[in-house]
């Protein structure tokens, strides 16, 4: 197989452009790094275009491998290691990044317990919500004006959880009257204890900005607001810590 060394190449331009929000747009496409991610990738079933291996020894004989072949066909590139470091996000590199279709999914009610994120702006808190979404249960996400949860450091940070749930993106009015016969739980430090909150069967756990809490129009949507208690004089939590405890405490009795 050809090495392409070149940084200029357009396939290789192509898939770095994937680790700017614009060219995530264009493409319709994300970027996956690192054996264990690509491996979970594969796994999941999502929609793999190609992939780019450093042009090492083992990776040449992994592209030339019939299960490679068989997989993806024509649609491997070898890359010189400028050519990879370009296309990486990663501090250091492993050697392996895929290009994967962004699934599309209409706006619609949810089928269970779901999160809806309000205005969530740090793309690692909103990886690492949707991580534990997926552990918790909670396979629906209902996103208003979030960090792109496809961005290379959502994705690292979602641990693969980006592969098992189902992300919805719509404006604040869209979203609201999607889950306007949802019983949706506003996250407050002010709200009731949540450890001694009973929820409703089917229910949306509602998480704000991490500076300025939930938007008035979701605050005056929620049925039920809660909060989680702290000792001494901590006032508040990392937003994704904070919905981690929510959705585990909320839940409790169905995930064991």
């Amino acid at each position: 197989m050809t090495v392409i060394t070149s940084k200029q190449n357009p396939a290789v331009k192509e898939l770095a452009s994937l680790k700017e929000k614009k060219g995530r747009r264009e493409r319709g496409t994300f970027l996956v790094e690192g054996e264990k991610m690509f491996s979970e990738c594969m796994e999941s079933g999502m929609e793999i275009v190609r992939i780019a291996l450093l042009a090492t020894k083992e990776r040449v004989a992994l592209a030339e491998s019939p299960f490679f072949r068989e997989k993806l066909g024509e649609n491997v590139l070898l890359l010189g290691e400028d050519a990879f470091c370009a296309v990486s996000d990663e501090k250091t590199p492993q050697g392996i990044a895929a290009e994967v279709k962004i699934p599309q999914f209409p706006l619609v009610p949810p089928t269970g317990r779901c999160l809806l994120l309000d205005g969530v702006s740090d793309p690692s808190n909103v990886g690492a919500i949707i991580r534990t979404a997926a552990a918790a249960g909670y396979g629906e996400l209902y996103l208003i004006d979030c960090a792109d949860p496809f961005s290379p450091k959502s994705v690292r940070a979602s641990m693969s959880g980006v592969f098992y749930c189902k992300l919805m993106r719509g404006s604040r009015e869209e979203v609201l009257k999607i889950l306007e016969s949802v019983p949706l739980i506003a996250a407050d430090m002010e709200g009731e204890n949540v450890l001694s909150f009973s929820p409703p069967e089917k229910y949306c756990i509602a998480i704000g900005n991490e500076g300025n809490g939930l938007s008035e129009e979701v605050r005056r949507a929620a049925k039920h607001t809660v909060g989680i208690p702290m000792k001494g004089s901590m006032e508040s939590l990392n937003a994704a810590v904070s919905a981690g405890i929510l959705m585990y405490a909320l839940a409790a009795e169905k995930i064991k």
